[in-house]
């Protein structure tokens, strides 16, 4: 009873924070999604497309249930972190539909096996895990990107929420500026000894 409970939990969570990294899309222009915004690279259609390829290769080969179409592999020697962003080639609703199929096969795979199934994961230092360790794996790197997402789309227009039914799509941009320069004075005050060299004031 508690297996099967333990294992409805952690698949209804994943079912939420999916739709959550989709939702982060919305409304936004094709650039948007695809240009890089942090010094490394990150960008919102890349982190859809890796989470594509590590769910498919998770529920998938792991469990001797290969997922039915090609997909770039981490492991290649060539791969140069492909699995991280968009070519000019790949269309936002190819990368989008390709995750959503990745969906159904990682839910077959979910319903058809006990949580305490075994599975093989050869890259790990402990390869021989259970579906309840990749049920908490892929959960965990979804939810770690739904964080970046968050932190990226908010750079880009400002809104935030963490699913669309609490969605804060507009800033209050006098308030949140107010909480930042709050925050930016106690910071400051924090450090305030003399030889702690902080920057000059920018209100």
């Amino acid at each position: 009873m508690i297996d099967e409970f333990a294992k409805e939990y952690l698949h209804h969570d994943l079912r939420d924070i999916r739709e959550t990294m989709l939702w982060k899309l919305d409304g936004l222009p094709e650039y948007d999604v695809r240009r890089p915004l942090t010094m490394t690279g990150t960008n919102l259609l890349g982190l859809v497309k890796h989470l594509s390829i590590t769910e498919s290769r998770y529920f998938g080969e792991v469990f001797g249930r290969p997922f039915p179409e090609p997909l770039p592999r981490w492991d290649d020697a060539d791969h140069d972190e492909t699995d991280m962003w968009a070519s000019e080639h790949e269309t936002r609703e190819g990368i989008i539909d390709r995750y959503r199929r990745v969906w159904a096969h990682s839910d077959a795979t979910i319903g058809a096996l006990a949580i305490d199934s075994p599975g093989h994961v050869p890259w790990w230092p402990r390869p021989n895990v259970k579906l309840f360790n990749i049920l908490v794996h892929v959960l965990t790197e979804t939810s770690r990107h739904a964080g970046h997402a968050d932190i990226l789309r908010e750079q880009l227009d400002g809104s935030t929420g963490a699913a669309a039914e609490y969605a804060h799509p507009q800033s209050d941009e006098p308030f949140w500026a107010a909480r930042r320069a709050t925050i930016e004075r106690a910071a400051r005050a924090a450090v305030a000894r003399p030889g702690d060299g902080f920057p000059d004031a920018q209100d």
